[in-house]
């Protein structure tokens, strides 16, 4: 589990980064944003083999956490949000 965390510790930025991006340039639901994020954060750990030793369940543990960690678990339960991320210019 040690590992696990490690590796969403480093996971946790690029996910971070990669949500920033979209949430700036496309107009998506603001309560959709945490899947997209979890979504994303599966993706990025999956796709990281060249990178660590961890089998591919490991792998998309520490995807779903960096995801989770990125928006935040409070906001994906408790804070429902509407509107949009971008503003309809």
């Amino acid at each position: 589990m040690e590992q696990v965390l490690m590796f969403a510790t480093v996971l946790l930025p690029i996910v971070t980064a990669l949500i920033e991006g979209v949430k700036r340039t496309i107009n998506v639901p603001k309560n959709i944003v945490p899947g997209i994020s979890l979504g994303v954060g599966l993706v990025i750990g999956a796709v990281a083999v060249p990178f660590t030793d961890l089998d591919l369940i490991m792998r998309l543990w520490s995807g779903g956490f960096a995801g989770l960690a990125s928006t935040g678990l409070f906001e994906l339960t408790m804070n429902k949000r509407t509107g949009n991320t971008k503003d309809a210019a």
